[in-house]
């Protein structure tokens, strides 16, 4: 039976295997936020990776998605290819009005984490009141761990965790290192009935962007929990049944590293695409503005009705344009139902194809 710990931990977590994983995530984590900014206009990163982070955080509980069906979504309609994909655009939904939230107003509260998770899960059904809820292995079907069973102990858990994540004079721990304290507390108070685990990876990037480690929710790490997830669930249990916090906040911590420099590289491809493309526009045609180049990076998969919300202008010019485009081999028109859709191919491999290779 765990007992879940108030925080702060009554230990000194900062061991010297920490501090220096510590030290190789802050910098590849500085090295991201500095690439972020080489790119003019946030929206392309944050349409495009809080996507992504949304499809593998999603899959991590088996909501599996394509990057087709997601890119053929038109969330202002709501229109969706399939279930999961409306799951994924409701968690990039979630992660972008968390992120606009804690940029302006400085902290994270239970409110605002309440709120959060109604928007992934399109209800308010709020913290868990009534008991029942166990964790099992999806194998055997066998028990592996019981939460907290009553509203009153997961309000005091989570009241706990509120002031830990918000009060910095409780702990001089590293902020990386908090959060992975963080991440373990919440996946065991398990305060929802369900989206637990993928509020819980929200809340991560969040805090990131509370503490100034982070500029955009671009932090790539559910990637890395799909590639070792059953070490992600080992390790979960294992601080739970012998106290193992040294190997927890180490896998996060080379969760962060490692996922820092895949986005790294997502960010330059997207960049050096950019580029390419508005040679080939200004070279070709007389239509080009940057403008444009941001609706084709926006947006994988653009509409007529994106370029013309876009740029602000009729539907015959925005056809005009995409026809354009098509011609040149900018992007690839392709008909799906009745909605014809322009694809930047370059950026959908791209995004496809960013490196799969396990990690340990």
């Amino acid at each position: 039976m765990y007992n879940i710990p108030h925080l702060p931990l009554p230990m000194d977590l900062e061991t010297k295997a920490i501090l220096k994983k510590t030290a190789a995530a802050r910098s590849a984590l500085a090295e991201m936020k500095g690439a972020a900014l080489s790119i003019p206009n946030e929206n392309i990163l944050l349409s495009t990776l809080s996507l992504q982070e949304a499809k593998d955080s999603s899959a991590i509980e088996n909501i599996i998605t394509t990057h087709d069906e997601l890119y053929q979504g038109d969330y202002l309609k709501k229109q969706f290819r399939s279930i999961a994909s409306k799951e994924v655009h409701n968690y990039a939904e979630a992660l972008l009005w968390g992120f606009e939230t804690v940029r302006y107003q400085g902290f994270l509260s239970n409110n605002h984490i309440l709120q959060m998770q109604a928007k992934l899960e399109q209800n308010e059904a709020g913290f868990r009141r009534v008991p029942g809820t166990e964790l099992k292995n999806e194998q055997t079907g066998e028990t592996v761990y019981t939460p907290p069973q009553t509203y009153d102990e997961v309000l005091v858990l989570m009241n706990n965790l509120e002031k830990f994540i918000n009060d910095n004079e409780l702990s001089d721990w590293d902020p990386l290192v908090k959060m992975a304290v963080i991440h373990h507390q919440f996946e065991s108070i398990h305060p929802f009935y369900d989206g637990n685990g993928r509020t819980g990876r929200i809340i991560n990037i969040l805090y990131l962007v509370k503490e100034g480690l982070l500029n955009l929710p671009i932090l790539y790490l559910s990637r890395y929990i799909n590639q070792n997830k059953a070490d992600y669930y080992r390790l979960l249990q294992k601080v739970r049944t012998e106290s193992a916090w040294e190997e927890w906040v180490l896998y996060i911590l080379a969760g962060v590293e490692q996922t820092s420099l895949q986005t790294i590289k997502i960010i330059e491809g997207i960049k050096n695409l950019m580029l390419k493309h508005k040679r080939k526009i200004r070279e070709n045609t007389k239509f080009y503005s940057q403008d444009l180049i941001n609706n084709l990076f926006k947006h994988p998969y653009t509409k007529i009705d994106f370029v013309m919300n876009d740029l602000d202008v009729s539907r015959i010019t925005a056809t005009k344009y995409l026809d354009e485009l098509d011609r040149i081999g900018i992007v690839q028109k392709m008909k799906l139902g009745r909605d014809n859709y322009y694809i930047n191919t370059d950026l959908y491999n791209l995004l496809s194809s960013v490196n799969q290779t396990k990690h340990v």
